[in-house]
């Protein structure tokens, strides 16, 4: 019998690839046209299916663009007829009164807006389209006035690392329920902005340190993502404060580990190839030649990622590993292999310190 722990949590599904917009760090590379293999209507639903049959995940649609599929709210309510949470992940300027009410009347649990700036000058930039960021807030403001819960999605660079503290509070202005901070993955776009724009290893453990100390007074859930030694400095800061990590003190944090490609997370790209997330572009199989189910459990790319032991370099021997795990799409970018050491990463294993 297969116990809940063995199935996916999350399944980030990639409806779409097409975008109104041009971000400098997009995973997709996507663009405003349309792209050849996308999955049907009648291929989609039967996904639905596929995934239900085997687990209940949240499934998470995004793109791309995900307001762009003209099929989007009849996958997203056959997805909850069939007992799934359902979220969607979008930028938020195609949101308008009607777009609002059609996400509420569908049955999205949550909606993620990307805000990488505090303001419009840095997000559009980011962000690449004029007027993004006031489309984008209006977005959020029509969905809190139909009552769909929000949350804001900012991906880290030098370009506005110094801006999170006035995102905070833009969040909590705007009425978020959550802020989550993603560390930029040099995948996509992003591969052509990473000397440029990705945090040295010594900020991006400054960054985390504070964001630590800063969940504690935040109003909402302030999450880091895609950013494993996140649980290591989570566990060395306690330990500082003299305690140890519990969910009782720390939440959901305490009870998960950093990196979960293929553990607790997979991804579905427009095609319906599966990866072990969205950053990682390995594929372990294809949902229109395979059973979801076939694929999460008997992949040899998915088996070898639970294997903590066979992570290489000094992830390998560090003594956070089970609760980290390193990025496993930066350690590809960097070497060409997903299991390698985390490139970012500045911590020294006990061992390799002795070493032993």
């Amino acid at each position: 019998m297969r116990m809940p722990q063995d199935r996916p949590r999350l399944v980030f599904w990639e409806l779409t690839r097409r975008c109104n917009l041009r971000c400098a760090h997009c995973r997709a590379e996507a663009d405003d046209l349309i792209y050849e293999g996308e999955l049907d209507t009648a291929s989609a639903l039967a996904v639905v299916d596929d995934i239900a049959s085997f687990a209940e995940p949240i499934l998470v649609l995004t793109g791309g663009e995900p307001l762009y599929r003209a099929d989007l709210f009849e996958i997203a309510r056959h997805a909850l007829t069939r007992g799934l949470r359902i979220a969607l992940a979008t930028n938020g300027t195609l949101i308008d009164e009607h777009t609002a009410a059609s996400i509420r009347n569908a049955g999205f649990s949550r909606v993620s807006i990307s805000i990488d700036g505090a303001d419009a000058a840095s997000h559009d930039g980011f962000r690449g389209i004029l007027g993004s960021f006031e489309r984008a807030l209006t977005g959020a403001r029509l969905l809190q006035e139909v009552g769909v819960e929000f949350q804001f999605n900012t991906t880290i660079t030098k370009r506005n690392v110094d801006e999170m503290e006035a995102i905070l509070k833009l969040a909590e202005k705007r009425g978020a329920r959550a802020l989550h901070v993603f560390m930029l993955v040099p995948v996509g776009c992003g591969v052509e902005i990473a000397q440029s724009d990705m945090l040295s290893r010594e900020k991006y453990e400054e960054v985390l340190t504070w964001l630590y100390h800063r969940t504690k007074e935040a109003p909402f859930e302030f999450k880091a993502t895609c950013a494993p030694h996140y649980y290591r400095i989570m566990r060395q800061e306690a330990r500082r404060e003299g305690r140890t990590v519990s969910y009782e003190s720390d939440g959901m944090a305490a009870m998960t580990r950093g990196c979960l490609a293929a553990s607790g997370v997979c991804f579905i790209s427009h095609r319906g190839d599966v990866q072990p997330c969205g950053y990682l572009p390995l594929v372990a199989g294809n949902v229109l030649e395979k059973s979801f189910g076939e694929i999460w459990e008997n992949s040899e790319l998915f088996a070898r990622l639970r294997r903590i032991d066979d992570l290489g370099g000094k992830c390998g021997l560090c003594e956070y590993r089970a609760f980290c795990a390193g990025c496993r799409a930066r350690a590809y970018y960097d070497t060409g292999d997903y299991m390698a050491e985390e490139p970012y990463c500045v911590y020294e294993p006990k061992r390799t310190r002795s070493g032993t």
